[in-house]
């Protein structure tokens, strides 16, 4: 087997099991464990970067402005996307993190069109009409907008649009990232603990063990998607990437009992169906490809 796939599969159901690690740290605020996050993942990625003796990128990058300024923006993506996911899974809303998390893919396919001007095809058209009937469909059940899942969904197809014209690595860019990040973290950490925040040493021995291990925790699973992505074709990747929230759905209903009832899964449905016109629309692009450079 090619072990991009297990790499892959290792990431995303790392990820799909994200709930049960942030439920385990709901005695530290979720602004908390986010500066904290932030972190011990930049410690992690220092040493791991130390130990593979790749640091020659940090001072070109220093020099180059509109790199320094991607990078910032990403950064501040992200830890949007980090806080709101453990608000989410803290305040009993991990089907709606789901939810954010499916609809994804069908945020990148816009996001593409209009802000890269990238022509859609009638099968992606279609999801991401389904997509808007199965909103629009939430939106009237519930009285409002599923706005956890659609800031979720926006921020993180956001940050991917930013680093699919990023100059830096999976490894390199996401220590940049936590770098900027850190000086915001450290800060807001130094301000709180004055004020008499003090969450995490409040906490548990287990729990403050557990806050450490977000550095691992956050890292690992991006350095294993980044592996994978340069060893497994896009498509492959593109059907792999619906482990995660079909995860999180799955804790959400049985493990944590988060209403689902018959109207939310309608809306639901309608989000699947996107996403399945998506992957024949991409199965069926990547088939022509291959038929076409056959024929060369």
């Amino acid at each position: 087997m090619n072990p991009g796939i297990l790499y892959a599969l290792c990431a995303y159901m790392t990820w799909g099991m994200f709930p049960i690690y942030f439920k385990s740290l709901q005695e530290i605020p979720p602004l908390e464990v986010l500066l904290y996050r932030m972190v011990w993942a930049l410690l992690f990625l220092m040493l791991v970067l130390t130990v593979r003796r790749q640091w020659a990128w940090l001072k070109p990058v220093l020099h180059q402005p509109r790199v320094l300024a991607g990078f910032t923006a990403s950064a501040l993506l992200l830890s949007s996307n980090w806080f709101l996911y453990i608000w989410a899974v803290n305040h009993d809303r991990v089907v709606d993190a789901s939810l954010g998390y499916f609809m994804t893919p069908l945020v990148n396919v816009l996001l593409g069109s209009i802000v890269l001007g990238e022509r859609l095809r009638k099968l992606q058209w279609m999801a991401v009409a389904m997509a808007a009937v199965g909103v629009l469909w939430l939106t009237w059940q519930s009285g409002h907008p599923p706005w956890v899942s659609l800031l979720l969904g926006i921020t993180f197809g956001l940050y991917g649009l930013l680093r699919k014209t990023a100059a830096l690595g999976t490894l390199e860019g996401l220590s940049l990232e936590t770098l900027v990040l850190f000086p915001i973290a450290a800060i807001s950490l130094t301000i709180m603990t004055a004020q008499g925040a003090h969450g995490f040493v409040d906490a548990s021995t287990s729990t403050q063990w557990l806050m450490v291990a977000a550095g691992p925790i956050t890292a690992i699973p991006l350095l294993l998607f980044g592996a994978a992505a340069r060893m497994v074709p896009l498509s492959t990747m593109g059907l792999l990437q619906y482990i995660t929230p079909s995860l999180q759905l799955i804790f959400g209903i049985w493990l944590y009992h988060e209403p689902f009832g018959g109207a939310r899964l309608m809306g639901f449905v309608a989000i699947w169906i996107a996403l399945a016109l998506y992957s024949v629309d991409g199965l069926w692009n990547s088939y022509g490809r291959k038929k076409v450079v056959i024929v060369k």
